[in-house]
């Protein structure tokens, strides 16, 4: 079968929006009048716990249980003031979409394919990066897009994948994901899709070995990306026609 579909992750795929996600994240605890702060390397410690919500959870757990009765119940506003502020600062222009993503969004749409959305992160966040970076058509180019808070379990696990599989009515050997984590590339393989990956500033060191591909970004011409491992684009960058014919040469 030719190839289908694409599924994109959000965070760190389609855009690199970690540092404005951990901003987001330390003004939302100033503003409940707590000292935490978030800094680098702590948060990518944290980015092992997939969702927002479950993050500060953990955080609260392991680091601050003392006060765990009284602060757990304010998480799920903690969370929601983060994904006002995360919203507002993507909105006014804190991210853009990462090299080759416009262009193989195109390409594909261009060729009939089917595109969705399989992320950890809430829909608001999805559609202000979406909004702001493809202005003209956002969430309306992705026939599925399925968020954090749409799953009952989050990323390693393959329920995203599987719902988006389902929504746009292919199999996973009619697809290909493209991911920036372990979490997010072991999730997709196992709803069985293939996988390209894009690693992002917090996940240059994560295992990829499940991957079909790892490359810096799907680059452009005449600005070729770095090959990492797994398979090799022409001219250096992923493209659609590039992608169907890997596709047909390793069958998911």
């Amino acid at each position: 079968m030719p190839l289908q579909g694409l599924i994109f992750d959000v965070d760190g795929t389609l855009a690199e929006t970690e540092e404005v996600h951990r901003q987001a994240f330390n003004e939302a605890f100033a503003a409940f009048g707590l000292p935490w702060n978030w800094e680098r390397p702590l948060y990518k410690e944290l980015l092992q716990v997939t969702g927002g919500k479950e993050r500060i959870l953990y955080y609260l757990t392991n680091w601050y249980a003392q006060d765990l009765p009284t602060l757990r119940a304010k998480t799920p506003a903690m969370y929601d003031f983060k994904t006002t502020r995360y919203s507002a600062m993507v909105l006014a222009g804190a991210v853009e979409l990462n090299p080759g993503v416009a262009r193989l969004i195109a390409e594909a749409k261009s060729a009939g394919a089917l595109l969705a959305i399989a992320t950890t992160t809430h829909r608001d966040n999805v559609e202000a990066v979406l909004q702001h970076t493809l202005p003209a058509h956002g969430a309306a180019l992705f026939d599925a897009i399925i968020a954090g808070d749409e799953v009952s379990a989050k990323k390693p696990d393959p329920e995203v994948f599987e719902s988006a599989l389902r929504k746009l009515g292919l199999s996973a050997a009619d697809g290909i994901a493209f991911e920036d984590s372990a979490n997010g590339a072991n999730a997709a393989r196992g709803a069985g899709l293939r996988v390209v990956v894009t690693p992002g500033i917090y996940t240059a060191d994560d295992d990829f070995s499940g991957a079909s591909s790892v490359v810096s970004d799907l680059g452009e011409p005449g600005r070729p990306h770095r090959h990492l491992a797994g398979w090799k684009w022409p001219d250096g960058y992923v493209s659609f026609a590039g992608l169907q014919n890997l596709a047909a040469k390793n069958p998911a």
